[in-house]
């Protein structure tokens, strides 16, 4: 017989203890975790610029563009066009053979909430080719999910390597996010409010650092590049007064309700689109046809609209042509992700955003009794509502039009329309765009908090095998004869097939009243309402809080007993966990 062999730790070879010892640096030291951060920056910032880069290159090669960008440019020749269905047939047909092999790809807002941070390498680059398929074509769709899916999924590949914990990795899948999408605008505290907000789900102290390292490396080496930020903007002329406080309020409420519609049209884009005859893969395909007719009307209808918003930023445009964008941009963002496109609402909504604005204070100018508003401020508080509306994040926002405009008064305004823009859309729709469409496939997730760990803790974990069970059809006497009182203070009932059948209190089989040739199953209550070992925690305390119980079986699909569990434990277990939630948020 073949003996069995034992490993020995200073039998390892040299190359393994050192790796070990290597991960241990990281795992143990904060400061570690910071240079590894800047590392992460320094990643984030390079993947950012080959990832524009490439999609402004398929852009130029494609509508041959001189150096301006698509949705900029006077005019496109519509035989050009044709490249909106040929790649989206070809989006189509990608996506569905990597869905067939594998599965649909963790994003990073779905990784840090559900996941642990873990995002497997594949999927970062499953969704980044897609995004540049889609972008590049001319989709109606910004860049910022390839992005921060290649910052964060950088960290996440590195992180697992590192075999960092929970909440480290998490802060560093954040930090590498942050770090792409702030170096994309030239504006580190935008990144960090990014990372903050919607991708690690909390302001944490022990996160501070490690994000702020790495979105100030990232956005250094961006300017160091000599890269163009995504945005560029002035103040306007005129002073910020009270009562622009109110007049930018309104405009944020406004912004709100035009989130919350974009979000539903796409939603409901979807839906049709998925109960048509369209088979999936030529959905695309479809929906680059149905762009050709708005990119005709004006090319500023085609990519995340950022050299349309300069242009109409710095242009004196009519109101009826920013109206006419405004619907059109609209109508072409929720068709391209309606329609299977992939990308983001960031960077669009950042530009629907500015042309609300300045229909606002086109309008404030016609409307008797209101003071002007200056047109340029306007554009950027709008920026700010709708993207908060649409992306969530008020600060993350507030931060960008301070770091654009270097303007605290008009920062001050920014946070006002924002926060009141964020308040009614979490009132009424309760989710920003990533987290509405991960909800719509079944996710109830509202952000990137961590709620992975909840999931983990299910009822097949915390149950207590072998319950004390009895069959239903039992006698009274027998049922004194074989628990007597004191040895168990509720018993498991099972039917003639062995599937639970409710639970009885030792205590009732004693009373007098009952007679001895009494069946216990007429004692027993929660006949129909028992536990799954799948359920998680939150879902067993609702059953609990439901049941007005606190003792119940858990069963299989056949109704087979496995086991018991109690609220008191299940609500220590759950206490435990938010304990330990709370040290990590706090570093300790």
């Amino acid at each position: 017989m073949k003996r069995p062999t034992t490993i020995r730790t200073g039998a390892l070879p040299v190359y393994n203890r050192g790796v070990a010892s290597f991960r241990r640096v990281f795992r143990s030291s904060e400061a570690a975790l910071v240079l590894l951060a800047i590392a992460v920056g320094a990643a984030a910032g390079l993947l950012m610029i080959a990832l524009r880069a490439t999609a402004h290159g398929m852009q130029s090669l494609i509508y041959g563009l001189s150096g301006s960008s698509l949705s900029a440019a006077s005019f496109i020749h519509p035989v050009r066009l044709i490249a909106l269905p040929i790649f989206g047939l070809i989006l189509g047909l990608g996506s569905r053979a990597a869905v067939q092999r594998w599965r649909k790809p963790v994003d990073v807002v779905e990784a840090n909430a559900l996941h642990g941070g873990a995002i497997p390498l594949r999927d970062s680059l499953l969704v980044c080719v897609q995004t540049l398929l889609s972008n590049g074509a001319g989709a109606s769709v910004g860049l910022e999910a390839a992005y921060a899916q290649a910052g964060g999924g950088a960290a996440s590949v590195v992180g697992q390597w590192l075999r960092l914990r929970r909440a480290d990795m998490r802060i560093l899948v954040g930090a590498g996010a942050g770090a792409a999408l702030g170096a994309a605008f030239g504006a580190p505290l935008t990144g960090a409010f990014y990372a903050f907000e919607i991708v690690i789900g909390a302001y944490t102290p022990a996160a501070i650092a490690p994000v702020a390292a790495a979105c100030l490396t990232a956005v250094l080496l961006v300017r160091l590049a000599g890269i163009e930020a995504y945005l560029t903007a002035l103040p306007g002329a005129k002073a910020i007064t009270t009562g622009d406080y109110l007049l930018y309020a309104g405009l944020g409420i406004i912004c709100a309700l035009i989130g919350i519609l974009i979000m539903r049209v796409v939603t409901w884009i979807e839906g049709l689109v998925r109960r048509s005859v369209i088979p999936e893969a030529w959905r695309p395909a479809v929906g680059g046809l149905l762009l050709i007719p708005l990119a005709m009307l004006t090319p500023q209808s085609l990519s995340a609209g950022h050299g349309a918003l300069h242009i109409d930023l710095g242009a004196e445009v009519g109101l009826r042509f920013i109206l006419m964008v405004f619907l059109v941009k609209i109508a072409a963002s929720s068709i391209s992700l309606g329609f299977g496109f992939r990308g983001g609402l960031f960077f669009a909504s950042l530009f629907i955003g500015s042309l609300v604005g300045q229909l606002f204070a086109g309008a404030a100018i016609r409307i008797h009794g209101l003071p002007p508003v200056d047109p340029a401020d306007a554009a950027l508080i709008g920026m700010a509502g709708m993207s908060v509306a649409i992306v969530g994040g008020p600060m993350t926002m507030s931060m960008l039009v301070l770091e654009t405009t270097h303007d605290f008064a008009l920062t001050g305004v920014a946070i006002t329309a924002a926060l009141c823009a964020s308040t009614l859309v979490r009132e009424t729709f309760g989710f920003s765009f990533s987290t509405w469409r991960l909800h719509t496939r079944g996710e109830n997730i509202r952000s990137a908090r961590d709620i992975g760990w909840m999931r983990a803790l299910t009822v097949g974990r915390m149950m207590q095998r072998g319950a004390e069970a009895a069959p239903d059809s039992m006698s009274v006497a027998e049922f004194r004869r074989r628990f007597p009182l004191g040895s168990t203070n509720k018993v498991v009932l099972t039917d003639g097939a062995g599937r639970y059948s409710g639970i009885i209190e030792t205590a009732k089989a004693f009373d007098p009243a009952v007679g001895d040739d009494c069946d216990v199953g007429q004692l027993a209550t929660l006949h129909e309402t028992a536990l799954t070992p799948g359920l998680d925690v939150r879902e067993a305390i609702k059953m609990f809080d439901l049941s007005e119980a606190d003792y119940l079986a858990v069963i299989d699909g056949d109704g087979q007993v496995l086991g018991t569990l109690s609220e008191r434990f299940v609500h220590r277990r759950y206490a435990d966990e938010v304990e330990k939630a709370q040290r990590e948020i706090f570093g300790e």
